[in-house]
């Protein structure tokens, strides 16, 4: 399963209008947050719409070594829990290629008294905490040590609590929502994150028969139970950041396209902002999801003429602007009259990875590591570029060479098949001429 996509090259004839439909699929967040959670359950667990990608594949390379069969079906995935879980079998490649092992601490906790996980990998984003998972599983009776390359965790005596949540941390609160689901009785997570994935996590646990009070909100109430043992079947809701990548390619190519399955109430605030940037487009139809919770929309971009926004760009979490989303609003920016200040104050490098648009044709000036300032419109231009370590930024120069007139290469792509789901053949779809190389 394992495919050495830091070799795989993309190359890219650009400057062209597309045209036709492509469909928002299963969420990667969502995704690696139920492959966690399924081993809280000793019953088999299937999940329809998880998207084949890099970040995935990596978790079942982990599940599967510590003793989870996975079965794909066209387009199921089944996962069958062993006995006992064998950590000193774990693959410790795979797993330090994933930042998303850390969520394995809520549920292995309750099959194991001490395991240790090695240290976490994923996109590189600069100093990216874990403290407030530990300060959070703690309250539960979780004692964490850190080494220098991995992280031991044993349990003490596990209880129902009230934890406050140092950070609104959408994969704390899932670390610790997985904790709790097993503690019998009520655990209340105050300052928890609201958002797609966590609520995502809380639907599969009521499948799963975990009552969860104030889903969609900073205060959740976990009612824990001792034991999950039900085969469960659970569909993956849409992507709201896939379905940004398309909003993006169509506005920086000036093309209609139609975007279908998009999960409407995480991508409110990116559309509000862009309405006021000039972008046009059109809601075609409104419905669920197949896990008939989420709220679907079909999507028809207009072309447009956009100008700056007048205030800076920034994200917050659930219900802001989404934190993955906010890099999309960097190449938008190179295709709107005046000046755009996008401040992303949760990463460190990411706006300096940003500043990787100048070799495209556009006009970037970093403030400093988290303000960038983008100025346009910029007629964007090819170039032959190695793709940043980060999954978004390494996207933002995709979409900008969709719009490049000519040929453009981009290299390394590991990072952009993380988190996205047949790239090529759904930007193919849409008309652009990209190949791998």
């Amino acid at each position: 399963m394992i495919t050495d996509s830091e070799q795989i090259h993309f190359e890219i004839h650009g400057g062209k209008k597309l045209h036709g439909s492509v469909e928002v699929g299963g969420s990667k967040n969502g995704a690696v947050v139920l492959l966690s959670a399924a081993m809280l359950n000793t019953a088999p667990t299937t999940l329809f719409n998880v998207p084949k990608i890099e970040e995935v594949y990596r978790l079942l390379e982990v599940l599967e070594s510590i003793g989870m069969e996975t079965v794909w079906e066209k387009n199921s995935l089944t996962l069958i829990p062993p006995v006992a879980y064998d950590l000193k079998a774990l693959n410790i490649e795979s797993a330090k290629k994933t930042r998303s092992i850390l969520m394995f601490i809520g549920p292995l906790l309750h099959s194991l008294e001490s395991f240790s996980l090695p240290h976490s990998g994923g996109c590189k984003l600069g100093s990216r905490t874990v403290r407030p998972h530990f300060f959070a599983l703690e309250k539960l009776g979780v004692k964490i040590q850190t080494k220098d390359s991995s992280w031991v965790i044993s349990k003490g005596k596990l209880a129902p609590t009230e934890i406050i949540m140092y950070e609104s941390s959408d994969t704390a609160t899932e670390n610790v929502i997985m904790a709790a689901s097993r503690i019998p009785g009520a655990t209340t997570i105050k300052y928890a994150s609201a958002n797609y994935q966590v609520q995502e996590l809380c639907f599969f646990l009521e499948h799963c028969g975990v009552k969860i009070d104030g889903i969609g909100t900073t205060t959740l109430v976990v009612h824990g139970k001792k034991s999950i043992n039900t085969a469960v079947t659970y569909s993956l809701s849409e992507d709201p950041i896939v379905a940004m990548l398309y909003l993006s390619v169509a506005i920086v190519t000036r093309s209609s396209i139609t975007i279908t399955r998009a999960p409407i109430e995480f991508l409110e605030k990116e559309l509000l902002t862009l309405e006021n940037m000039g972008f046009r487009y059109e809601v075609l139809k409104r419905y669920v999801s197949k896990n008939k919770r989420t709220k679907l929309v079909d999507i028809k971009t207009r072309p447009s003429v956009l100008k700056a926004p007048e205030d800076k760009i920034h994200a917050c979490p659930y219900p802001g602007l989404n934190m993955d989303n906010l890099p999309f609003f960097a190449v938008i920016a190179t295709q709107a009259r005046g000046t755009t200040l996008i401040h992303d104050w949760m990463y460190e490098k990411r706006a300096l990875y940003l500043t990787e648009l100048d070799k495209l044709g556009g006009e970037t000036i970093l403030a400093d590591p988290h303000r960038i300032y983008i100025e346009g419109p910029s007629v964007l231009r090819p170039a032959e570029i190695v793709a940043p370590p980060a999954l978004r930024p390494a996207v933002v120069l995709l979409v900008a060479m969709l719009a490049a007139n000519g040929r453009s290469v981009l290299r390394n792509v590991y990072p952009i098949n993380r988190g996205y789901d047949d790239i090529i053949g759904h930007l193919r779809g849409l008309g652009v001429e990209i190949s791998v190389l």
